[in-house]
């Protein structure tokens, strides 16, 4: 997949609003592989349920969502499915990690559904992120800023066109801010990938060509 373009995209909750100031509801927008990306937005004006809108997890949206001009209202399961699996990788706000299972197994259930990435790789990852000693440990007990970079590998577990990273530092100190940061950027760049990245103030330190304001 190479562009994703919104057109006139708005969230139903926002409707007969007339003070609607935004760099994307409303707008043409358009999102290109290859490319870096930061959403900045004030709580409450909609930055994850853009995500969840590309990712087809809502649908409570007016306007349109084209996928290499192809308006994702006509999607079906199947299709969805396939654009997950090969196209979009997403760490969501929450996380959306099992809590009752250690942080390897919750990055080996998507691994092996992928087969994408080498469990060397995955040490590697862990222990750039300072968290090796924490691969047993259930996710439940981790601080929410390791659980985030446990999040951030799963996430890199398959192959993608955009990684979604929906505020991934808001947890994280400068050191493990940047190194988050280099790799994501390094998978991204080896699979020709472009990425978005939200934040509602503290923001992931990229080369971003285009920032929008939400």
């Amino acid at each position: 997949m190479d562009k994703i373009q919104l057109i006139h995209t708005l969230p139903n909750v926002f409707q007969g609003r007339t003070d609607m100031v935004s760099d994307i509801w409303l707008q043409d927008v358009m999102f290109e592989k290859g490319r870096l990306y930061l959403v900045e937005a004030n709580s409450g004006t909609g930055k994850s349920s853009l995500c969840s809108y590309i990712y087809g997890y809502r649908h409570d949206f007016q306007g349109q969502i084209l996928f290499d001009g192809e308006d994702i209202s006509h999607y079906n399961v199947a299709k969805w499915t396939t654009i997950r699996k090969k196209h979009f990788a997403l760490l969501w706000q929450e996380l959306r990690l099992f809590p009752e299972l250690t942080a390897w197994e919750n990055v080996e259930i998507k691994n092996k559904l992928t087969g994408f990435q080498k469990k060397k790789k995955i040490k590697e990852w862990f222990e750039m992120l300072g968290i090796t000693e924490k691969l047993d440990a259930k996710v439940g007990r981790m601080s929410f800023g390791q659980q985030q970079r446990v999040a951030l590998i799963r996430a890199l577990c398959q192959p993608f066109d955009f990684l979604f990273v929906d505020e991934p530092i808001s947890h994280l100190d400068d050191t493990n801010s940047e190194m988050m940061g280099r790799i994501m950027t390094a998978e991204a760049q080896r699979q020709g990938a472009g990425i978005i990245a939200t934040s509602i103030g503290k923001h992931i330190e990229l080369p971003y060509e285009q920032v929008f304001h939400l």
